[in-house]
């Protein structure tokens, strides 16, 4: 039994079980004495308890040892990898006022496919196979959504599309992509020694890749200015790339990388920031999680590569989920439709003699009439 297994038997064990329960998608510990969990996208509150606050903080102080990260009333949070793949975050007090709060997201060993998120309602079979196409032809893609959305999942199944005769370089902070690819390197960053030297960070593993022959680059998560870099990676031959971001909608996506690109030291101005976005960003897709606790993809959205003369960036949805109703048990109904706009690279599709034909883009009747309700309302 390694050092990892032990700290669970001993200072994990009343949650021992939850890792071990496959339904159970994540572990919040807000204390010793409130426990929940996530299964099928809902909360769950359980009636497990920790012996006191004592025990659960030897639980985290043990957890962090035995994976070479610190916690401690220097460094009162903890983000690691566990060896298992799972992640896990932690905030010691007084930070956390409560008691010790404790995330374990886990992640399986099953990595899904575009039918698997078609089975569970994520997105449609048409709107899948325009992903698909977008994918082959090398669009730049930004995944957008909350926490807890199904970015990483999307992402999982975006960056296993890729042509098999591409050699792929995956960037993250906390290796969570499972992608599979015939040719994929995997970069993880290392955090500073306890002296606070010898840290890498994705700005560092970014341009690393760049001089590694990467067809395609993908970041797992883009959060500070190492967005500026992968934008820059994307305008310069690198097409086909993708990442993830949090945002609610794809135009706030394009804003955030806007405010994470201008926080580094940085001297570009903004206009030229904005350009560079609207020029290397092709598709942004937007995914959230419903309050019935099912992922939907929300929009496909195709950003215009220019901004207006105020600045703003310019999108057009290509595919949208539209809400019909709510079933009895509280499943939200709905379709993915086709929102009537071509995409400017329509073209590439019918060169490459893409099996997707135009009329795939018409928006069907009855949500033009949804729609038209709506405006002559508003």
């Amino acid at each position: 039994m390694g050092v990892f297994e032990q700290s669970v038997a001993t200072f994990l064990a009343p949650v021992k079980h939850l890792l071990e329960d496959e339904s159970v998608t994540e572990i919040l510990v807000n204390g010793p004495s409130e426990v929940f969990i996530e299964r099928k996208g809902l909360l769950e509150k359980t009636d497990i308890r920790f012996l006191d606050e004592q025990a659960l903080q030897a639980a985290v102080r043990n957890i962090a040892q035995s994976v070479g990260r610190r916690i401690d009333e220097e460094h009162p949070t903890l983000d690691a990898r566990l060896p298992d793949g799972s992640r896990i975050h932690a905030v010691l007090p007084p930070c956390s006022r409560r008691g010790t709060s404790l995330s374990i997201r886990k992640f399986g060993s099953f990595v899904p496919t575009f039918p698997d998120i078609i089975g569970k309602g994520t997105i449609s079979k048409d709107a899948a196979r325009f992903l698909d196409l977008c994918v082959y032809l090398g669009k730049n893609t930004i995944v957008s959504g909350g926490t807890g959305s199904g970015k990483t999942t999307l992402l999982n199944v975006l960056g296993s599309r890729v042509p098999k005769t591409q050699r792929l370089l995956v960037i993250e902070d906390a290796s969570e992509l499972k992608i599979q690819a015939d040719h994929c390197i995997f970069f993880e960053t290392k955090a500073p020694n306890p002296q606070g030297k010898g840290a890498v960070t994705i700005r560092d593993l970014i341009k690393s890749a760049l001089r590694l022959r990467p067809d395609r680059i993908i970041v797992g998560e883009v959060r500070g200015p190492e967005a500026l870099d992968l934008i820059t990676a994307m305008n310069t031959g690198h097409g086909g790339s993708m990442g993830t971001t949090h945002a609610n909608t794809p135009y706030d996506a394009l804003v955030r990388l806007e405010t994470l690109s201008m926080m580094g030291d940085t001297n570009v101005p903004v206009m030229a920031i904005r350009r560079q976005i609207a020029s290397a960003i092709n598709i942004v897709v937007q995914i959230k999680r419903m309050n019935d606790g099912s992922r939907k993809i929300t929009n496909i959205s195709e950003v215009v590569p220019d901004v207006d003369e105020h600045g703003r960036y310019s999108l057009r949805d290509i595919y949208a989920f539209v809400q019909t109703g709510r079933a009895p048990d509280g499943k939200i109904l709905g379709e993915h439709v086709p929102m009537g706009v071509l995409p400017s690279f329509f073209d590439e599709i019918e060169l490459n003699r893409l099996p997707f034909p135009r009329e795939l883009f018409q928006m069907p009747e009855w949500v033009r009439q949804k729609i038209e309700k709506i405006e002559n309302v508003a």
